[in-house]
């Protein structure tokens, strides 16, 4: 093992021991409990089965069987979850094969920032992680279950589920994906067409043809965002079948991948074996970030993961995530770290390749539970279908394709591209994966915006010539709930190609997507809690250096704490719902403590001081 991997390890299991050994003590309390529907009086148990057919309640009195709670994220507007409609049908089945019983014990909602970027119903973005987390909470409270298969694949989804299944970590819990829709107008050239339609070279109507073109058919989108950064994860996490992220929807493969799913999740449950507290610790939670940096993932993991490991009784912060960084190869360039997108990283080898070489290099616990079985080394093999049975074997030896994926001795970067960056304004992240070395480092006067959409006039003004750094601010989970402010990747593009040298500082969130302008984000404290972001004005000259992590100012600290600070202007945000979620702005963590919700409760539940 990589000395710095064991380091970082032992600084989280050290860090996290108190809150750790109060989550498994929760566990073992629930797993001393009667097991699912055996503790339920006669009453709850006949509401529990009322609606199943007549066989499934047989199977169901027979208490040495098991009973699989299904809970889905199925909507038919996301394109990545529509395959999920036929799902239950084909779960239960698989189920009833097997001589189990399957029930879907709730849906949770599933919004898609590709619909809401842009949109107030984007405020409710990060915030509907927590809502997800809570409703799957509520749908495996009802205690009829032996283990749960869990459906979703996008942006908050996957996020809010395991946070939700995480205090449910006494049962085996697998996580089921639905795949990637096939490829369509490549990322580069979707692109082009965004910056032109932000110049003004093209109309509405081409722009909704490129982009009908790229998003267009059912499945994953197929940029390396946070939906597919997710799904990587979870392989690296074990609590989702080996190489089953990017099988495309309605293949033969995808449908015996969905089977093995429901049948490993019962093959658990019956052998009381694979419960989610013995796979999450703090191995997989290192190997999950170490799959993040290796991949040049979404940088809304720098939140979730926080958030994750909190439910779990894991304190990760980003000071562990730049320590890896500096170690973990740059392994993968998917756009927009790349011009290639997921389907194409699959072809050229995938995550078998990636957790191949990260095993080799020591960069990985391979010492570790998985819902397929102990040991990483499960996931550095493919599934395939031979005469109609799933098998999986040796994945590719070498790189199909090493302009998408290389080795860890002749790798893109020598490091993960994720830096923490500090300085007088506080400390936030920056991918730099995607930025190009001469865009790294820029000192140049601020314009102050407190919105996406003031600077978006500001641009089609034509006021903006000249080096600059846009400083987006009122953006963070107590001001309006972090929405991401992709918005401004195709106007920040133009000024970038146009020669202008450009960054953006924000204490919000830019999409998981965001690429080759550097922008450090989610810092924190945000404006609106007196973070000093709050004190700049227009003309304030900043200096980023990406390399170095390190954001300073020209003016002294004292200076910037003299003036009087900006005031958010309306706290309560109405329409679209937002009103609904005003107490979760008030009580929700900093970016840095993972934008939750929970933060402060997990800890006192725990017995914990708040930090």
């Amino acid at each position: 093992m990589h000395p710095r991997v064991i380091e970082v390890t032992e600084r989280l299991r050290q860090r996290s021991r108190g809150t750790r050994q109060a989550y498994l003590k929760q566990m073992d309390e629930a797993r001393a409990l009667p097991r699912g529907r055996r503790g339920l009086s006669c009453g709850s148990f006949a509401h529990g089965m009322a609606a199943c057919p007549a066989a499934d309640k047989d199977r169901l009195r027979m208490m040495d069987e098991v009973n699989v709670g299904i809970v889905t994220a199925y909507n038919d507007m996301l394109s990545a979850h529509q395959p999920y409609e036929t799902y239950p049908a084909l779960l239960r089945d698989a189920l009833r094969a097997f001589g189990a019983t399957g029930q879907v014990a709730g849906g949770v909602p599933a919004m898609c920032d590709g619909v809401t970027q842009g949109e107030p119903g984007m405020e409710l973005s990060l915030h509907s992680r927590d809502v997800i987390a809570m409703a799957t909470a509520i749908a495996l409270s009802h205690n009829m279950f032996d283990a749960a298969l869990c459906l979703g694949i996008c942006d908050k989804i996957v996020p809010g589920l395991l946070m939700g299944a995480m205090r449910f970590g006494h049962l085996p819990v697998v996580f089921v994906p639905a795949g990637p829709m096939p490829t369509g107008l490549s990322n580069t050239e979707k692109t082009r067409v965004r910056e032109q339609y932000a110049q003004g070279l093209v109309g509405r109507e081409a722009l909704l043809d490129a982009e009908s073109k790229s998003y267009h058919s059912p499945g994953t989108c197929t940029f390396y965002g946070t939906a597919n950064t997710n799904q990587i994860l979870l392989e690296a996490m074990g609590l989702q079948l080996p190489g089953a992220s990017f099988v495309n929807p309605g293949t033969p493969l995808r449908e015996a991948l969905t089977v093995h799913a429901a049948e490993q999740a019962a093959r658990l449950a019956r052998a009381g074996q694979g419960s989610m507290d013995s796979i999450f610790d703090e191995r997989a939670l290192i190997n999950a970030l170490v799959l993040l940096l290796a991949t040049g993932g979404s940088t809304n993991l720098t939140l979730h993961l926080v958030a994750i490991g909190q439910t779990a009784g894991l304190q990760l912060n980003w000071d562990d995530m730049a320590e890896l960084s500096k170690v973990v190869p740059t392994l993968a360039r998917v756009y927009p770290n790349g011009k290639a997108d997921i389907n194409q990283f699959h072809a050229a080898g995938g995550t078998a390749w990636m957790f191949r070489q990260l095993l080799e290099a020591g960069l990985l616990h391979e010492d570790v539970q998985t819902v397929a079985g102990p040991g990483l080394e499960r996931y550095t093999r493919e599934p395939v279908l031979r005469d109609g049975k799933l098998l999986w074997q040796e994945g590719p030896q070498a790189s199909l394709d090493d302009s998408i994926l290389r080795t860890w001795q002749a790798p893109f970067s020598a490091d993960g591209g994720l830096r923490l960056v500090t300085g007088p304004l506080g400390r936030g992240v920056i991918k730099v994966s995607a930025v190009a070395e001469q865009h790294r480092q820029i000192t140049a006067p601020c314009r102050v915006f407190e919105s996406q959409e003031a600077f978006m006039r500001a641009f089609e003004a034509g006021t903006m010539a000249g080096d600059m750094i846009a400083v987006v601010r009122f953006q963070g989970p107590s001001a309006n709930g972090m929405p991401e402010l992709h918005k401004l990747t195709p106007y920040l593009g133009v000024l970038q190609d146009r020669g202008f040298k450009v960054a953006l500082v924000t204490d919000g969130r830019m999409s998981g997507a965001s690429g080759k302008v550097p922008a450090v984000i989610h810092l924190s404290p945000e404006a609106a809690h007196g973070g000093m972001i709050g004190r700049l004005r227009d003309g304030d000259v900043l200096r980023l250096d990406a390399q170095a992590g390190t954001l300073e100012l020209d003016i002294s600290l004292k200076e910037l704490e003299a003036r009087e600070p900006a005031v958010l202007g309306d706290p309560m945000r109405r329409g679209m719902g937002r009103e609904l979620f005003a107490f979760m702005r008030n009580t929700v963590s900093s970016a840095e403590q993972g934008g939750s919700t929970f933060t402060a409760s997990l800890r006192q539940a725990d017995g914990e001081p708040e930090p």
